[in-house]
């Protein structure tokens, strides 16, 4: 009788505690979110590598030139403040260690991009967003709820926003002006990045997105891009 009230005041405990440990683990994940998010919106971006074009002087833009390179920057820069939530948010509902690894590594890579526009846009005089709190919030939400359907459902979707975003800097690249060197140089390395991290996110079990759903992708970053253009 004594022995078996001891093991099930010992397995009792041993819930709890394991309980308790995952409590708080999410505790942790959201402290951290928290964290990225003030990083994000109030805080230079850092970059381990070095910005590309750097090295390449200024041209000379006319005053409809740099407006035209800074309103791209721009909406290139949401985009990054969009991606660092969206990987938040993947990252605090995904529930494999891997996947979670996955996620933290391309936002990594996407912090440097954070810097890399946001240093561009400085240059050029201009301002980032002023909706970059809406951004950031609404895009956090849509990544716990893409972490919430599942790893393959959660890396396809990582993957379709590569593909989408690098469509997109393609589109940014012909926009450009031709003699903007250090803009040019700033996307072209972006686009690069962001077809690496949809093929990494495929190599580990990405699943194909349906048809409307790749579709409601598109309508949300196009309202996303032309606001970010102008606001």
């Amino acid at each position: 009788m004594y022995l078996n009230m001891c093991i099930s005041a010992y397995n009792g405990y041993s819930i709890l505690s394991v309980y308790e440990v995952k409590t708080m683990i999410n505790i942790d994940k959201l402290i951290i979110s928290f964290d990225g998010a003030l990083r994000t919106l109030l805080t230079p971006a850092q970059t381990l590598r070095s910005v590309p074009g750097s090295d390449l002087p200024e041209a000379e833009l006319t005053d409809i030139e740099k407006r035209l390179s800074c309103a791209l920057m721009r909406v290139n820069h949401v985009g990054e403040v969009c991606a660092q939530a969206l990987y938040q948010g993947q990252g605090l509902t995904a529930r494999n260690e891997t996947v979670q690894q996955t996620l933290m590594q391309a936002a990594r890579e996407e912090t440097e991009h954070l810097a890399w526009t946001e240093r561009r846009i400085a240059e050029l005089g201009g301002r980032k967003s002023l909706l970059n709190p809406l951004w950031y919030g609404g895009s956090f939400a849509i990544g716990v709820v893409a972490g919430m359907l599942g790893d393959k459902w959660n890396l396809g979707f990582l993957a379709e926003t590569e593909h989408q975003v690098g469509t997109h800097l393609a589109g940014h690249l012909q926009l450009l002006p031709h003699n903007d060197e250090k803009s040019r140089a700033i996307v072209t390395q972006m686009k690069i990045d962001e077809a690496s991290h949809a093929t990494m996110a495929l190599s580990h079990g990405g699943a194909e997105l349906p048809l409307p759903v790749k579709f409601t992708m598109k309508l949300g970053s196009k309202v996303m891009t032309q606001t970010a253009y102008w606001v």
